[in-house]
């Protein structure tokens, strides 16, 4: 199964050059990485990045590691977190998150 994280150009761009992703700072204080579904991240973005530009959306498969825990959060849903550094290797797939003025455009097939 994959999971997506939402995160700036800037998150983005470091995460790629230091080849590991500590987290945003919602992350760092809440002490693991925050991530949805495919049927989530829609929602995510809506709730917690709407007007926001130079966002991407990052995926990988979920880590079959310990240190992925699905947890109940937003509506009673379960939501993917990671309690370590999320490592470059794991991620398979990325695309830019457009705003329209309205919404973010997810990549097609998605969901």
């Amino acid at each position: 199964m994959l999971i997506y994280k939402i995160m700036t150009a800037d998150a983005w761009s470091e995460f790629q050059r230091k080849g590991r992703f500590t987290g945003a700072p919602i992350d760092l204080t809440d002490g693991y990485i925050h991530f949805s579904t495919a049927q989530q991240a829609q929602e995510t973005a809506a709730k917690h990045f709407a007007g926001q530009k130079d966002l991407w959306l990052v995926w990988g498969e979920a880590p079959a590691d310990a240190a992925l825990k699905w947890e109940v959060s937003r509506g009673g849903a379960e939501f993917p977190h990671l309690y370590r550094d999320w490592s470059l290797s794991e991620v398979s797939g990325h695309a830019a998150l457009p705003w329209t003025g309205t919404t973010h455009v997810f990549p097609e097939g998605m969901a």
